[in-house]
């Protein structure tokens, strides 16, 4: 169910067909850098279909790109998808803004959505810096695929899932590819908890005052340890 706890401006209507601005190019959602196109032109290949052309670009993203939680200095830059390309790694909102800007370069309309979700297999040192039962601020990425909106969530890499023995997502471009409930041991995983809904380009500003600004005020520990390691 759907609760608007944070304000999305110019929130996508999932059910009615994309505005303009979810095929435009952004600061965030670069779909007409050189860099971007090239990535987008060589995973996509000889794909004749819509579908077949972003189930090719999900799972680039999901397993080109190895989510990484700790890679997390919540700069603008590290929201831009030209970096991600250089980073090769991110967590779930830099992943889903890669994977919905190269949708963009094929004119597939694209936009980023947000859900609280409870990761019950979450590490202890990722519970430290975000709190005991904490909801985690998830990103996916929304696409429009075949005459209908479609979420799906490229972060979760094959490799780590298979170190980790939980089920990897998979996405046919046909219906939704959200977080398993459970994992391959029948495991409590993911739980979704709120959903704040989609937008056509990526609200820095909220992200980084509201969301971790406010409900995360520990996530500066983690922010500063990470620079401190690179540093």
């Amino acid at each position: 169910m759907k609760t608007n706890v944070l304000t999305l401006k110019n929130e996508i209507d999932l059910d009615a067909p994309p505005p303009q601005a979810c095929l435009q190019p952004t600061r965030h959602f670069d779909c007409d850098d050189p860099s971007v196109q090239a990535y987008a032109t060589k995973v996509v290949g000889d794909a004749e279909t819509d579908i077949d052309t972003i189930v090719r670009l999900y799972y680039a993203v999901r397993d080109e790109f190895r989510y990484d939680p700790r890679h997390f200095f919540l700069s603008p830059e590290q929201f831009c998808s030209r970096q991600v390309l250089l980073d090769k790694r991110g967590f779930c909102m830099p992943k889903a803004l890669l994977l919905s800007t190269l949708a963009r370069t094929q004119g597939i309309p694209s936009g980023i959505g947000f859900a609280d979700v409870m990761n019950h297999l979450m590490p202890d040192s990722m519970l430290d810096s975000l709190g005991q039962n904490k909801p985690i601020f998830h990103g996916y990425s929304v696409l429009y695929v075949d005459g209908k909106w479609l979420k799906a969530s490229p972060a979760f890499n094959l490799s780590m899932c298979e170190k980790l023995d939980t089920k990897p997502l998979e996405f046919d471009g046909k219906s939704h590819a959200l977080f398993h409930e459970y994992d391959n041991k029948n495991r409590k995983h993911m739980e979704y908890i709120k959903d704040h809904g989609a937008v056509a380009d990526f609200p820095y500003d909220m992200v980084y005052f509201e969301v971790y600004g406010k409900k995360y005020p520990d996530i500066r520990k983690l922010i500063s340890d990470q620079q401190a390691e690179v540093s």
